[in-house]
């Protein structure tokens, strides 16, 4: 297929800066009557009408490539013809089933079960959002393991419900609502960039994995055994934050040394983002579970699930249970995504235009004073932005700037990251070389915009 042909050819085209007349009123109503709490139309204030490929229109007629993808979802593109006639045929015979077996489910799991690693055979689905996946894993090994602590990442992001939440490390996330899950404990990640221990890439023995292991063995660390480790094999909020090769087996590891569960995260960076099914196959390891979302509903229908070991599938019939555990359109898109994905070679192609694009990338990074490292894998990028390359310093006031700019001309990003300082890309997956390399010169061009108003 011609991913061409599934967007807007006319991207970008701002026809009146944004927001326009039509999107500020909706804008004004949504902030009269919908909760304060809604966050992404206030860094990219517009009401969108409708979206093809890796393109988005808003009400007023502009037209914008998007390096966002609804936050890692779109990974066969917006309104993807395929899923669309799949969801469409669905909605007409069955939508919801609780957990009651049905064709469509029947088939996702078939088409899941083919693709994951053949120790991972046994499929669950929970609640709509990847926060449920999270909290199905969690009581899973819980339930399995009996203990209770929990070893989560610096960096890492799982979720808003409490247990995710409890797991995510961010604090403008979580520190009005603490307390939360009480014996969760984080260690640093491999953030090389800014590595905790102060090392450098020729310097490193990967000490955040010796003091992972530190932290298991020794009595007087303060933590109990684990039920589970849970890692993203490829950090997404933290800042699109790629650990070095051995990182992930080394973690493996130790939880294998001392008989942890291993959870890894594939909510965000799994279904073909980095360029393999799922992002833990870079590293020739295999999880014992794996929470997955986002893009497993083909073109934004709510599912998330987990996949894992057999011989940890003891729990009894309703332990965990929900409502919407049976969203039956997820289901059939969610599968016909998947064949998509599959016929058109969707992870190679992620891999190739990402590996294009860093290259890109990396030459606004050898230019600008401003762009501490640009890093990725896949169609999973961010660009670190700093005050000063030597210090390191962050800079979140430019990575906002750069965000607003970037949708004034016509292009979406989102923003991440430990100080909110590193521009984010997440495009859909059927983003065509053309296009990606008009959104990186828009891109490029805005940070070089927003540096000279630097102080």
């Amino acid at each position: 297929m011609d991913f061409k042909d599934l967007s807007f050819p006319e991207a970008p085209l701002i026809k009146i800066p944004p927001p326009g007349p039509k999107s500020k009123e909706y804008l004004d109503y949504q902030a009269s009557h919908e909760g304060s709490a809604v966050s992404y139309p206030k860094g990219m204030p517009m009401a969108i009408r409708r979206a093809r490929g890796a393109t988005v229109e808003d009400v007023d007629g502009n037209i914008y490539i998007d390096f966002f993808g609804g936050a890692g979802v779109m990974n066969v593109g917006h309104a993807n013809p395929a899923v669309s006639e799949a969801a469409s045929k669905q909605l007409s015979e069955l939508t919801h089933s609780l957990d009651i077996p049905n064709p469509a489910r029947k088939a996702l799991v078939e088409n899941l079960l083919t693709l994951l690693p053949k120790d991972l055979n046994r499929i669950f689905f929970g609640g709509p959002t990847g926060s449920d996946a999270v909290e199905a894993a969690l009581k899973l090994a819980r339930y399995n393991s009996r203990r209770y602590p929990l070893i989560a990442f610096e960096g890492g992001y799982h979720g808003m419900s409490a247990g995710a939440l409890s797991l995510s490390s961010g604090l403008v996330f979580k520190e009005d609502f603490l307390p939360l899950l009480p014996e969760v404990h984080f260690v640093p990640y491999a953030y090389c960039y800014r590595c905790a221990f102060g090392r450098e890439p020729d310097t490193c023995g990967l000490e955040c994995v010796q003091y992972l292991e530190h932290v298991v063995e020794d009595p007087h660390s303060g933590v109990g055994r684990p039920a589970a480790v849970i890692v993203e094999a490829i950090q997404g909020e933290g800042g699109s934050i790629v650990p070095p090769d051995e990182f992930i087996p080394r973690v493996r590891a130790v939880c294998d040394k001392y008989e942890i569960l291993m959870v890894v995260d594939e909510i965000q960076a799994g279904f073909c983002r980095t360029g393999k099914m799922f992002s833990f196959e870079h590293t020739g390891t295999v999880p014992d579970i794996m929470t997955m979302s986002k893009a497993l509903g083909g073109i934004g229908f709510p599912i998330s699930g987990i996949a894992y070991r057999e011989y940890l599938d003891t729990w009894p019939g309703g332990k965990h249970i929900g409502t919407f555990r049976g969203n039956v359109l997820a289901y059939a898109a969610g599968s016909e995504a998947l064949n998509f994905m599959v016929q058109n070679n969707l992870a190679e192609h992620a891999l190739n235009l990402g590996e294009v694009m860093l290259v890109w990338l990396k030459e606004l990074e050898e230019d600008s004073k401003v762009v501490g490292e640009v890093r990725g894998k896949g169609l999973m990028l961010g660009v670190e932005l700093v005050r000063d390359k030597a210090t390191k310093e962050p800079a979140p006031e430019l990575a906002r700037e750069v965000r607003a700019i970037c949708h004034r001309w016509g292009l979406l990003i989102e923003i991440g990251g430990h100080y909110g300082n590193v521009a984010r890309f997440l495009p859909p997956l059927v983003l065509t070389e053309e296009m990606a390399r008009k959104g990186t010169e828009l891109f490029s061009d805005a940070v070089k915009t927003a540096e000279k108003s630097l102080k």
